[in-house]
């Protein structure tokens, strides 16, 4: 392993940070919504992202939103780790792709949600997030690239038998974090006080934040009982559903 000394190497962070955020304001809900002469925005419930486009363009169109969504969280993620795989903070063991990986998905997400190109009003990060997780998690091995996917499905699962897709999406992106954790706790035992250790930990916890946060009136309304229901069923009959994500 290489040594990587960070006050030399800032602007790679720096750099990485805001190209991943530009990254993340590119919104596919918007472009495809544009082929189909309409505004993502200005359909079903505004929000551009997978539910939204599933209701009202079918679930064929809601998966390819999803899946383009997940891509762009999870390869800026992918590449990052294979340039920094080989390197790691000087002074310690921590490898510095471990940062990089959640550094550049947490920017994608962050331009997902909060994006300049769109007044800052975007979506609310759940496909992107998920991405990010599943090939990050593959990094680690890729076996995890089939558990995952499994994964994925009981978040479905959950979905189709409670049709709560807010908290249903959101307890799928905790679980991910969750198990990206303690990988990360198993590696690190050793060495938890380690700031760059830290760091990785505080960019799993702002995913979550900044994904249950964009998703807070769908969980104030969950509370009160007031919220609508996804029906996947409905979906995959082309039928329209009630909730975003």
């Amino acid at each position: 392993m290489k040594e990587l000394v960070f006050a030399e190497s800032w602007y790679w962070f720096v750099l990485m940070a805001v190209l991943c955020y530009f990254i993340g304001c590119f919104n596919f809900a918007m472009l495809i919504a544009r082929f189909k002469h309409k505004d993502a925005r200005k359909i079903g419930s505004g929000n551009p992202g997978t539910m939204n486009m599933s209701r009202e363009f079918g679930l064929k169109i809601g998966l390819l939103n999803f899946l383009l969504d997940c891509l762009k969280g999870g390869i800026p993620a992918m590449i990052s780790y294979f340039i920094f795989r080989g390197y790691v903070f000087a002074g310690s063991s921590v490898v510095v792709s471990d940062v990089t990986r959640y550094l550049c998905g947490l920017c994608v997400v962050i331009g997902h949600i909060y994006p300049v190109t769109m007044g800052f009003k975007g979506g609310k990060g759940i496909a992107s997030t998920l991405g990010l997780f599943w090939i990050c998690l593959a990094c680690e091995d890729p076996w995890n690239l089939l558990i995952g996917f499994g994964a994925l499905l009981l978040v479905v699962g959950y979905i189709a038998l409670t049709e709560f897709g807010s908290m249903g999406s959101l307890l799928g992106v905790t679980g991910f974090s969750i198990w990206q954790a303690f990988l990360f706790y198993f590696r690190y035992e050793a060495d938890l006080s380690n700031g760059w250790v830290i760091t990785a930990f505080a960019l799993l916890l702002l995913l979550n934040f900044f994904t249950w946060f964009a998703h807070r009136k769908n969980l104030v309304r969950l509370f009160a009982g007031e919220e609508h229901r996804t029906s996947v069923k409905k979906l995959s009959k082309g039928k329209r559903g009630t909730q975003n994500m």
